[in-house]
């Protein structure tokens, strides 16, 4: 299969919600019903869109952003597939051929519609929640723009009565969440070890999802919500037991963190930019993906990403140091495939750091880490 973004795990538009564009309302009644909470769901809308991009031609080609093992992705193709021809699944097809990144301005808006019957109503809560990703923006929903054939194509797949036979595994996908990843203790440690404080998380999965996770971010006031779109839990190949559960940890606390890690990186931009100056050190830009952190913020955030999920292993399991070790030698691996060449180096000087500075929140280490950046 044709590679698409190996395990691509970035913000993609955690903007406040008043910017080019008004992408949310929170009423205070919203806020007052969500605050302190987190909520986990099979979006319908999302998963129809999802289902369309992925009998696309590129989508069939790409296993690394859609899930094509197991029985559910059988279903998909046996039910959807043979209305790969449709016009609206052709269109779709030649807008990610244009540039992947449409599979997130389809799908990131599903929320700003729901169904009603079989006509798609807009939100009054969400707006334009997708309108930029990486370097490109866009000034129109492609779900307004396509509205009429969106709702023709699901009627003519039969696909809301698809979605209702699958409430079981939904709910089983959802138990899973519960059970094998603790958001709630991720959160807690977060806001521990961070200044930033976030308000609600909203996780949005799939069985089709893959390789394509990011995470987005909206404020009304003092509220902010937080998006990660993530694919289902799963019980990797020769693990087991605590392994399983950190495979299926890093997953997550790789897009929560990025709402903590990002926000003292903002304000400490310009020292980042000169410390990451020579892209070339920290980046093999010959690997697949990269050119989504194309500056030297993006980059230093990646990489502090998965180094403080290596932190948060650490004192999780810090009753097994064998696997705190197999943790780490796993998380600069995958870093390196990616293309983040100097991940051992760079999570080596960040727990360092932390080791001479055990009580300072991690925001205070950047200084001396991005002088250590500086100095390579």
């Amino acid at each position: 299969m044709k590679p698409f973004i190996t395990a691509l795990i970035f913000t993609v538009f955690a903007l406040p919600s008043f910017a080019q564009h008004r992408k949310v309302n929170f009423s205070q009644a919203f806020i007052k019903e969500n605050r302190g909470k987190f909520h986990i769901e099979v979006n319908e809308l999302k998963e129809l869109l999802i289902t369309m991009l992925a009998i696309t031609d590129s989508g069939l080609e790409n296993d690394d952003m859609f899930e094509q093992k197991g029985e559910y992705y059988q279903r998909i193709l046996k039910q959807f597939k043979p209305l790969k021809t449709e016009p609206i699944i052709l269109k779709m097809d030649s807008l990610m051929k244009v540039t992947p990144l449409n599979y997130i301005f389809f799908t990131g808006n599903s929320q700003t519609y729901q169904f009603d019957g079989d006509t798609l109503k807009p939100s009054k809560v969400y707006l334009f929640t997708a309108n930029s990703a990486a370097n490109v923006k866009i000034d129109k929903n492609p779900i307004s723009t396509f509205k009429k054939e969106i709702e023709d194509f699901a009627k003519k797949s039969g696909f809301r009565k698809f979605y209702q036979s699958q409430q079981p595994l939904y709910h089983q996908i959802y138990d899973d969440y519960k059970r094998k990843v603790n958001v709630e203790k991720q959160w807690k440690w977060l806001e521990k070890n961070f200044e930033a404080k976030n308000d609600c998380y909203v996780i949005y999965t799939s069985p089709l999802i893959n390789g394509l996770n990011y995470t987005t971010g909206y404020t009304e006031g003092d509220f902010k919500l937080i998006e990660m779109v993530l694919p289902a839990v799963s019980d990797p190949e020769g693990k087991s037991g605590k392994a399983s559960e950190a495979f299926n940890t890093r997953v997550m606390f790789t897009e929560i963190d990025h709402n903590y890690v990002d926000v003292p990186s903002r304000k400490l931009k310009a020292d980042i930019e000169a410390a990451l100056k020579d892209r070339d050190k920290w980046v093999n830009k010959k690997a697949y993906g990269t050119e989504y952190y194309p500056n030297g913020e993006k980059v230093f955030n990646e990489y502090m990403t998965f180094a403080v999920f290596i932190l948060y292993a650490q004192e999780n399991w810090k009753r097994d140091p064998k696997l705190i070790t197999e943790i780490e030698k796993e998380v600069v691996e995958i870093m390196i495939s990616r293309g983040f060449t100097k991940m051992n180096e760079f999570t080596t000087a960040l727990k360092n750091l932390r080791s001479q500075h055990k009580k300072q929140k991690i925001d205070q280490l950047y200084p001396e880490l991005i002088k250590w950046c500086a100095a390579q």
